[in-house]
């Protein structure tokens, strides 16, 4: 059986001047247009494909990934507005229908909307920004520690709700940010503690680590943007250190020196590593 809206792994059955079929069992013959049959491929051949309907209602596979499958939440860049819905870039040459029904504020071009992506009652991909409906109330397999993927919804007084794993919803407080978020963003994070009522708090950074000052983060944002290396240490020019960071000399090392007793970074004759 194939699954609409997700990677499926299907075999070359013959090929036609405008691409190949693929075997979708009781679904028959799934055609791969032309521009996306890898160089190479030959019948028999088996293709890690997605699978969704075109604009005619026709199955038809795609070598492309989406920025969201059925079955996860993403936040998506509005395209297009008319009198049934809202349509969504995800990546695939037919965009995404979100039905006003569906809607939680009125939308318009431009606008990134987090949505949970389902099929509907025709079988068609559609998406949903009702995202609470979707999600599990019960997270009775998390531990403190866990390393979890997040979506960042949107901004509050007491931090960021996030999806987390995309299962359940968790918030990002304001004090265990150290760096700067944005609604949409995908991060990894790790859960920070998990309340007798199901509440979920996440950070950015593992809990137990020592928490880092503005200049500090600055440091490791650098190490991260930079393959992990940067070839200022506490010995090099003063000017330099003024010239990439900002600050003193004096505020750099005290810097480095917080960030290695946490075990962040190590240093060497090539400058400063990420640990």
């Amino acid at each position: 059986m194939i699954e609409i809206g997700k990677l499926n792994r299907l075999k070359v059955m013959r090929e036609v001047p405008f691409g190949v079929y693929l075997d979708g069992g009781e679904a028959g013959g799934i055609l791969l247009p032309k521009r996306e049959v890898p160089e190479g491929c030959r019948i028999g051949d088996r293709l890690q494909v997605f699978v969704y309907l075109d604009s005619d209602d026709f199955l038809v596979a795609s070598t492309r990934k989406p920025k969201a499958m059925v079955g996860e939440f993403a936040s998506l860049k509005v395209t297009d507005v008319n009198k049934v819905g809202a349509f969504l870039d995800w990546g695939m040459p037919k965009e995404l229908f979100l039905p006003f029904g569906e809607q939680l504020r009125p939308l318009k071009p431009g606008d990134w909307c987090a949505v949970y992506l389902y099929i509907d009652n025709t079988d068609r991909i559609a998406a949903s920004a009702k995202t609470d409906r979707f999600l599990e109330k019960n997270p009775t397999d998390l531990e403190v520690g866990q390393l979890v993927e997040l979506l960042i919804l949107r901004r509050t007084d007491l931090g960021f709700p996030v999806i987390i794993d995309h299962r359940y919803q968790g918030l990002l407080h304001h004090q265990d940010l150290f760096r700067d978020v944005g609604p949409g963003q995908k991060l990894t994070g790790f859960i920070k503690q998990v309340t007798p009522e199901g509440k979920i708090d996440v950070m950015l950074d593992k809990p137990g680590y020592a928490r880092v000052d503005p200049l500090a983060q600055k440091i490791l944002d650098y190490l991260e943007a930079n393959d992990g290396l940067c070839p200022l240490g506490d010995k090099s020019d003063p000017d330099a250190i003024r010239d990439t960071f900002g600050v003193s000399k004096k505020a750099y090392k005290m810097a480095l020196g917080s960030l290695m007793k946490a075990g962040r970074i190590k240093q060497d004759e090539q400058g400063v590593h990420l640990l």
